[in-house]
């Protein structure tokens, strides 16, 4: 029987076992690895935890948004509305408030999503507001609060910026646009 080499009291001097040829045996290997592989996974957490950490105290910028195209002036008649999405989803409600398009108020858009429930909001031209059906919550052409919890909870609906290019309407949707990235796609 082989002893271990060591001192008097048993206890072992060398740290790391080795062969008489001068080759690390297989529990030395296996002691190395394990460490080696523990300090490469507190690496990589710790990495990841401050990589994390950078992206949110710095963000990437965002794109502001973009025009997008509605319709042709022709298509909304003064009192019509029409449904929009936007390419990141918002739904929203344009309407033809007036006859002449030049005037400031001839055009509206906005969010057809009621702020209180989230029921879907559509224009009444007879009663000249927008009117969620769900819970009888009205609002005026400007998208102000005039009647129902929405009234109550002060809440009005999101208006987005319009302008006439030509013949043609647009509307400003934040985030990044469908010709945008088209565009991107095609490169």
């Amino acid at each position: 029987m082989q002893e271990p080499s060591g001192d008097i009291r048993g206890e072992r001097t060398d740290a790391v076992e080795s062969r008489p040829d001068g080759s690390e045996s297989r529990r030395g290997f296996l002691e190395h690895a394990a460490g080696v592989t523990m300090a490469g996974g507190l690496t990589a957490g710790y990495g990841m935890l401050v990589s994390h950490a950078v992206r949110f105290l710095y963000p990437s910028e965002t794109d502001p948004g973009s025009w997008q195209f509605v319709c042709t002036l022709d298509d909304l008649q003064p009192g019509d509305s029409m449904p929009f999405t936007t390419p990141a989803g918002a739904k929203l409600v344009v309407a033809r408030q007036a006859e002449d398009p030049a005037q400031d108020d001839a055009f509206i858009a906005l969010s057809s999503v009621c702020p209180h429930l989230g029921c879907k909001v559509h224009w009444e031209a007879n009663n000249e507001r927008f009117f969620c059906p769900c819970h009888n919550g009205a609002f005026d052409a400007q998208g102000n609060p005039i009647a129902g919890p929405p009234k109550a909870a002060g809440q009005s609906l999101t208006r987005f910026p319009l302008r006439i290019e030509g013949n043609l309407l647009m509307v400003w949707v934040p985030g990044t646009g469908i010709s945008e990235v088209i565009s991107e796609t095609n490169a």
